[in-house]
This record gives C-alpha cells, structure tokens and sequence, in this order.
C-alpha cells in the first residue's frame, strides 16, 4: 500500500473519534456552511472515498452524503463529482476545501485558547509522519504520552515525507515528525533523534560472513532503496554514487517491510534505518545486519510545528515536542 493517505489506529489512545468539533446549527436561510460540513468536505477531499470519510469523521455514510448534499445546496454549486468508482473535487470544490481548512485551524487555535490553561494538555493533536518512522518509533512514544496527557488524544496519518511540509503549513496536521531539515522557514523544529543507515544482506548473501565491512566492500553491491522521491531514495543514492554501488533502479519499495521483503528473497542489499533495525531485524534469522565502518549513512528525525498563530497553541506544541524528545532519549537508545 502506498504511504499516501494511510491511516492507522495505533493505539486506543491514538484515534479519530474525537476529531469531530462540536455540531453547530445554522441559521435559517443561511448560506453559509457549518463547521461540520466543512469538515466532512475535507475528509472527502482527503480519502476520495465517502464510506472511509465517514469513518474518519466518526460518522455514518448517510449523514455525510446528506451534509454534502445541504452544503453544495446552501453554496448554490456543485463540490464534488460523484461516481461508483471514484470521488473528484469540483474546481469549486478545491478552492472551498483550501480555505476550509484554515477555517477549522483556526476554530481549532480558539479551543487551544481555553486548553492550554489547563494544568496538563488536552483535546485533539493531528500528528503526520511518514511510515519509514510511524511504526517504529509512536509506539515507543504512546505509553509515555498516555501516562503524562491522558486526555490527549494523537490522530495519526501516514504520510510521504515530501507532502507533510505542505500538510503542517496548510492546517491538515498540527504536527509532524519525519526527516530534518524541513522545507519552508514557517515551521519550528525540535530534533528527536539521530540514527544510522544500516546495511542489511540476506543470510545468505556473500558479505553475510562479515560482521563489518569498509567502503571498499560495496563496490558494485546491488542495492534496492525506496522509490525515487523518498529522502532515503536521495540519501542511499548519493552513498552508492560515491562508493561505487549499484543502485537497483529496476527495483524499489515503497516501505521498509517491502524493502525488507525483498532484501530477504536475494534480490539486493539495503540501506534501513537504526530504529527500524533495532525493532523489527533483531530476530529475524533471513536477514544479517553489517556494520559500515564510520557508519557513513545517517539521518536526523525531528517534530516540527507552525511558527504562525496564537500564542497558545504555539506553545501547546513546544511543550509536547519537548516531552516527545524526553521520551525519545529515554526509550530509543543507543541505535
């Protein structure tokens, strides 16, 4: 599955249940939508789906259909295209789902307000990130966060790491992790961890014997990498370049485990990340992982959040990223 759009419940505490802001009514002979159809539109806008829309938002296919339906009536125009086998946006749809969504950052900013005088912190985080980190470090980081904020609930969505810059800055996250540096000078970022690339061979590969190697070692080595586009795609790339590698353009993941997969099955060597290696390979018999001597590939994850906004909210995610990064060098270890 591609990482775009993946959504994952990854914890009772992680969930979109209480992502719905509170139904308002309009007024009569109003034109204007309410806060809640305009939620229902992104959800479409997101998932091009109205059965996984509805789920997204917690409710019934129905009561989205019909929303959508009192809404583009209101407005006078046509949002989205409907058909059995897809969902497209209207041009009018795009343009309205643009500006709904600094909408909802904003209603969102306003019950920061009354949140963030509470002692601990509270209410809804919508957390992107792509799934080479997700699934190896949130589970890491929810028991902490549980126990510190248990009225804080995490949305999580994974995510290319190439579309989260965009996601944070246009108000579809209130939070990323993935990758430093980000891209644009709007966000402040807080750097989690540092891990290395690790080479991974099958075991029964020619360099399996080794537990180390050095540069030299890799001459011509097959190499699989994700697909083009993917900061680790670049990085390996650009490793394999100087080293005289082979990168295996023929082949490419578009996830570590397919990487891992392939990797498994002879088809070439790869270059994963120390935390995913540290949780997922330890056990795995298939699999040997050899130390670079220098360990000449690594890469830095940090969580970033808008500089822009109430002062509240800013400082809502500061205090969270830094707990994020406590939790991080207690639990992580050395990689």
């Amino acid at each position: 599955m591609n990482d775009a759009g993946r959504v994952q419940a990854l914890d009772c505490c992680w969930t979109a249940q209480n992502t719905r802001l509170p139904t308002d009514t309009p007024t009569q002979g109003s034109d204007v939508p309410t806060v809640r159809q305009l939620e229902y539109l992104i959800a479409i806008a997101d998932v091009r789906h109205f059965r996984r829309a509805a789920e997204q938002v917690n409710t019934t296919q129905p009561t989205l259909s019909g929303q959508l339906k009192a809404m583009e009536d209101r407005l006078g125009v046509e949002l989205v295209e409907r058909s059995r086998s897809r969902v497209v946006l209207t041009p009018a749809g795009s343009e309205v789902v643009e500006i709904a969504r600094r909408v909802l950052r904003d209603v969102r900013e306003i019950r920061a307000i009354g949140v963030s005088h509470n002692k601990k912190l509270a209410g809804v985080v919508r957390l992107g990130l792509p799934s080479s980190i997700g699934p190896s470090l949130v589970p890491k980081l929810v028991p902490g966060l549980k126990k510190e904020y248990p009225d804080l609930k995490f949305y999580v969505r994974e995510e290319l790491p190439g579309a989260l810059p965009n996601g944070l800055a246009g108000g579809m996250y209130d939070i990323v992790i993935g990758p430093l540096p980000f891209a644009g000078g709007e966000f402040e970022t807080l750097e989690l961890y540092d891990e290395p690339l690790m080479l991974v061979v099958a075991a029964d590969h020619p360099l399996a014997r080794k537990t180390s190697v050095d540069s030299g070692d890799l001459k011509n080595l097959g190499v699989l990498a994700l697909e083009a586009g993917h900061p680790l795609h670049a990085l390996v790339e650009h490793y394999c370049a100087r080293v005289g590698a082979n990168l295996l353009k023929n082949y490419a993941g578009n996830s570590l485990d397919t990487l891992r997969e392939m990797v498994a099955t002879g088809l070439g060597a790869a270059f994963l990340p120390g935390l995913y290696v540290k949780t997922n390979l330890t056990k795995d018999k298939s699999l040997r992982v050899i130390d670079v001597a220098g360990r000449p590939l690594s890469r830095t994850v940090g969580v970033a959040w808008r500089k822009t906004g109430n002062g509240s909210s800013k400082g809502r995610y500061a205090e969270l990223a830094d707990f994020m990064k406590q939790t991080a060098d207690k639990v992580i270890g050395p990689l």
